[in-house]
């Protein structure tokens, strides 16, 4: 879509959200601040940072995180897990992120110590689980905690009703937000949502987007979380190898059509897994309508 054509749904009423992860050079790191940069005047709903499992990059998590704070408006969730960690641990990162300023948490279990696809063993004297996990943090403070949630079901989930039963724990034991795995068939949140409400979870459920950055890459990463390639994206990219730009603006018109059918079917919350990349991001908003709010703050990558 031009820039000159109809924006392709309304978005007075839509909220988005952005995922950064912590940088790993000083490269990434300057590629991060320079998205932070491009994607602030959006002015999201609130920017979140990945954790490592066992706080594998706790510190670069918590230099990322104290640098959005005190550097831009943005407000910001810092990502938490419990693998690896005794609960006296998991209070003492706490108890660092809340002095650095964060009042949110996303709260996850973490994949096993042996890497996705081994057997998961909690910590002697650690959380059990992600619902342990909130329930401590609902112990520690008020924070707004959000989860995780899989509308093609946790990799490590028996059964659709195992996996809603966790989400369940998690929203009993105090969780007010859950992020959704990224999915590319609509259909499969609707179906995924008809159970949530059915099973009496009334948190909103954020679906979360994937802009396509590589889409073999992709491919891999999904086949270790369980979530699905449909047809239709081979299709979509078919005869633009080689050409990043059009695959590129293929990657756009597929992100914007999907959170533009998602809010036909009502939803106005979308949580966009950036990559630490802006221009896919900005592009994918651009063919929605959504445009840079007036007052840009800039100092994030100062």
């Amino acid at each position: 879509m031009t820039k000159t054509e109809r924006p392709i749904t309304r978005t007075s009423e839509l909220k988005i959200s952005f995922e950064f992860f912590p940088p790993k050079s000083p490269d990434m790191e300057a590629q991060l601040w320079q998205t932070v940069e491009a994607l602030q005047p959006y002015q999201p709903d609130f920017v979140s940072v990945t954790y490592g499992a066992g706080g594998t990059t706790r510190e670069p998590t918590l230099s990322t995180v104290k640098r959005l704070i005190d550097d831009t408006p943005l407000a910001t969730a810092s990502h938490l897990t419990c693998v690896g960690a005794t609960r006296d641990e998991v209070r003492a990162v706490v108890e660092e992120f809340e002095a650095a300023g964060v009042r949110h948490f996303v709260a996850l279990r973490g994949d096993p110590q042996g890497g996705v696809g081994t057997r998961y063993a909690p910590h002697p004297g650690g959380y059990v689980n992600a619902a342990d996990l909130v329930s401590g943090l609902r112990a520690m403070g008020d924070f707004e905690i959000s989860v995780s949630a899989y509308p093609e079901r946790h990799p490590e989930s028996e059964n659709d009703t195992v996996d809603l039963d966790m989400l369940k724990q998690k929203v009993d034991a105090g969780a007010t937000r859950a992020l959704t795995q990224f999915f590319f068939d609509n259909d499969v949140y609707e179906r995924y949502m008809e159970r949530v409400q059915a099973a009496g979870i009334n948190i909103p459920i954020v679906p979360g987007i994937m802009p396509i950055q590589n889409l073999t890459q992709l491919k891999r990463f999904a086949s270790m979380c369980g979530a699905s390639i449909p047809s239709f994206l081979d299709a979509r990219f078919e005869g633009s190898e080689g050409d990043a730009q059009a695959r590129a603006a293929i990657a756009a018109d597929l992100a914007a059509e999907q959170i533009a059918d998602l809010s036909r079917r009502g939803v106005q919350e979308f949580h966009i897994y950036t990559m630490n990349r802006a221009p896919l991001t900005i592009a994918t908003l651009d063919r929605l309508g959504v445009s840079p709010k007036a007052g840009r703050v800039s100092g994030a990558a100062a």
